[in-house]
């Protein structure tokens, strides 16, 4: 074990499972060296089925260069029909070749447009639209451009192998010769934070603990060397005249002024610190919890609801951390573990955890619960924290509270407004695939349940700054 890159660190990763140092270069420098397939568990009907029964369209696409969401536009703008009329299981990123389905309410395949950078085919009809839980995981192929050190990949891979107890494992997935089983630290990836601007997670925690004019302020704020000049100087702005708190010793308040002066220095491509801004600029008189709350309403719904998702996902990567630090296994549960079961529903060759099935393992459960997590038919969770969980009990239940007190959190803190409110669930805190690792030019191969990230398992082998891993 190793300590992690300090950009890492900043959202709770605090190690590398691997002591061998990473193989170096870069991913993502072209398109085609990062593919994605969904691994999807939905059946389609005939196109000649009822179209009364099953309005929905479903056709799989293989998109070079596009954003799902801004695919998904394109789609509906050629249709002449709504957004809201094009679903999909999962959203992946503009730079890589993604292949995924999309089902569409109302259209026929003849009405299809052809699109540069998209590859589409039909595959029948549906009674329903794709929905989240439609994607049962991503399998990945990704390239590493330019490694300096190639010959580590062989030493990291045994590694993780044995991070996930795969040496000491009865039964289960063994791979076929050219795959190696291997297991990660779960970890939420750079990306759930902003991979340039890891400040998702802190806005999050000022919601949920109250403080709604931190959340903007830290939104809107916090300047980072990877932005342009212009951002950079419009941030530091916020953070020097508007900062000042209406209640401070000094008793010195914000000019209503300033907001308007920081709408007219954010670059107009920051759509939604400009909502955010030209929500508060319009006011008469200094804002209050209402207004700052408002300002951050003024953003997508889904964008409301990652804020808070992060700061669960920075909690439980501080949670996995210490739990690296203090020694406790990944692969299998120690007494006062909450561990869940395997989703019997999985596709062929993946491995889902489902977290609905829960179980507290005591002292006499440990040794069972152990053999059904080296078959891969229960995995060790950790909590991402809303107003249902319950905290685990022993070392790991102690880790979980320790956390929250640290980070000034409890499970109530979570009974928020709107699109912020979060029951909370559980999630593995190890996960497994098999890698398959090819040298000219370096590869590797592999597939992830839904919610993994592949960064969790690329960043192991290349050890590099995460901005270099895309």
């Amino acid at each position: 074990m190793r300590p992690a890159h300090p950009t890492e660190q900043a959202v709770g990763i605090d190690h590398y499972v691997s002591d061998a140092d990473g193989v170096g270069g870069r991913l993502r420098t072209e398109d085609a060296h990062f593919r994605v397939r969904e691994l999807e568990r939905f059946g389609t009907e005939p196109l000649e089925s009822s179209t009364d029964a099953y309005p929905h369209l479903v056709f799989r696409a293989t998109l070079r260069g596009w954003d799902t969401n801004d695919f998904a536009s394109r789609l509906s703008d050629a249709l002449g029909i709504s957004r809201e009329r094009v679903n999909w299981a999962g959203t992946k990123d503009k730079y890589a070749v993604t292949t995924q389905l999309f089902s569409v309410y109302g259209a026929e395949p003849e009405e299809l447009p052809d699109v540069d950078g998209a590859d589409l085919e039909v595959l029948g009809r549906a009674g329903r639209n794709l929905e989240f839980g439609d994607l049962a995981g991503n399998a990945f192929e990704i390239v590493v451009a330019d490694p300096d050190r190639p010959g580590n990949a062989e030493p990291i891979t045994d590694a993780l192998r044995e991070f996930g107890g795969l040496d000491r494992r009865r039964g289960g997935e063994e791979g076929d010769g050219k795959e190696t089983p291997i297991g990660v630290p779960n970890f939420f990836g750079q990306q759930r934070f902003g991979s340039r601007r890891p400040v998702t997670h802190k806005v999050g925690l000022e919601i949920v603990r109250g403080n709604w004019e931190g959340a903007v302020m830290a939104y809107l704020g916090n300047p980072t060397d990877a932005e342009p000049e212009g951002t950079q100087e419009a941030r530091a702005f916020v953070d020097r005249e508007l900062r000042r708190s209406s209640d401070s010793s000094s008793g010195e308040r914000r000019d209503p002024g300033d907001w308007q002066e920081a709408l007219e220095r954010i670059p107009n491509r920051l759509r939604y610190e400009r909502s955010m801004c030209h929500a508060l600029a319009e006011l008469d008189e200094e804002p209050g919890p209402e207004e700052f709350r408002a300002a951050l309403e003024r953003v997508p719904s889904n964008l409301q609801r990652l804020f808070v998702h992060a700061a669960q996902s920075y909690a439980f990567n501080r949670m996995l951390s210490e739990r690296l630090e203090r020694g406790l296994p990944f692969d299998r549960p120690v007494a006062g573990d909450v561990v869940c079961f395997a989703d019997s529903d999985a596709p062929e060759g993946l491995v889902l955890p489902d977290t609905d099935r829960l179980q507290r393992v005591d002292e006499r459960r440990v040794d069972s619960v152990t053999r059904h997590c080296e078959r891969g038919r229960a995995f060790v969770t950790a909590p991402l924290v809303g107003t249902e969980t319950e905290l685990a009990d022993g070392e790991q239940g102690e880790i979980e509270r320790d956390v929250l007190a640290d980070l000034e959190l409890a499970p109530e803190d979570f009974d928020l407004p709107g699109e912020f409110h979060s029951t909370g669930t559980r999630r593995a805190v190890l996960v497994r695939t098999a890698l398959e690792l090819d040298r000219e030019p370096l590869t590797i191969s592999f597939a992830l349940p839904k919610g993994s990230y592949a960064t969790v398992v690329a960043r192991e082998y290349l050890k590099v700054d995460p901005i270099d891993l895309g």
